[in-house]
């Protein structure tokens, strides 16, 4: 995915060692972006999956011309959850209690409010970017560096926004539909979208990057945390009538509404977390 430049040749010997250092970190990056690509995609499936038990609704139209192969990496990908990911993640939520796990996602999603302040101003819309701004400031003080969302309290709400809404808002459509493993359910222009959350993460540049040891423990304890988030869904993916098929459309239709909540058109993403609403008493008849 990455090319180095063509250096010119010199004829001054150098250390091996100072040649060899930019081309390991190199390699390293990659990897570190490819695993952040993957932990974003989890967080994705984490909404994209949340009703794979229930019947697919009707969406989007599939746009999934790569279907065989991504049937083939959606297999690959499952297998490889149940063989890596998921032992981790149940080992993980077994020796941690259920608060002390809420407040590690509330600071890793703390750690991406700066990402979602850039596209907010990118789409054009500051009074989002402003309160989003207000949110890390007060939760990285007041919230002890994130682990308590103290501003959804006084009336600041999370909104979360990607390059791949913002390339949305502005018109560009989702293109062919694409699942790679260990990454989730994607399409075009997310896939594109996500690569630029990466590379421009306002924390990463901040800290240095993945190859510090801030970088390289913010994404190990991200891919579990999401992992765990997701873990309901994945369990209830196994019910579903075909997997592939409720994945994907469940993807479709969230990244419309996320898009679509950018662009005005609906004024909230659906809750899949929140409580369904209480029976109402039938009227006695006169």
């Amino acid at each position: 995915e990455y090319m180095a430049p063509m250096r010119s040749r010199s004829i001054r010997l150098r250390d091996p060692s100072q040649s060899a250092r930019p081309q390991g970190f190199r390699r390293r990056l990659a990897v570190g972006a490819m695993v952040v690509a993957g932990l974003l995609g989890l967080a994705s499936t984490a909404h994209a999956q949340a009703d794979a038990a229930a019947p697919v609704s009707a969406g989007p139209a599939a746009n999934d011309p790569f279907e065989g192969l991504n049937r083939a990496s959606f297999k690959l990908g499952m297998g490889l959850d149940r063989a890596l990911l998921a032992p981790v993640t149940h080992g993980y939520m077994a020796v941690t209690p259920r608060v002390v796990r809420d407040r590690v996602s509330t600071a890793i999603y703390n750690l991406g409010e700066p990402n979602t302040v850039m596209n907010q101003v990118l789409q054009a819309k500051p009074r989002r970017a402003v309160r989003s701004s207000t949110r890390f400031v007060v939760n990285s003080t007041v919230g002890v560096l994130g682990l308590f969302d103290v501003a959804a309290k006084i009336g600041l709400p999370p909104r979360g926004a990607d390059f791949g809404q913002t390339f949305g808002r502005w018109g560009a459509g989702p293109g062919a539909y694409i699942y790679v493993p260990l990454m989730g359910p994607l399409n075009v222009r997310d896939g594109v979208g996500r690569a630029l959350d990466i590379a421009t993460d306002p924390v990463s540049l901040f800290v240095g990057g993945f190859d510090t040891d801030f970088g390289k423990a913010r994404t190990a304890v991200t891919v579990v945390d999401l992992r765990a988030t997701t873990d309901s869904a994945y369990e209830a993916l196994k019910d579903a009538a075909d997997p592939y098929v409720t994945t994907r459309s469940a993807y479709a239709q969230y990244r419309e509404a996320f898009v679509r909540e950018a662009t005005g058109e609906t004024e909230a993403l659906p809750d899949f977390d929140a409580p369904p609403p209480e029976p109402t008493a039938a009227a006695p008849n006169p």
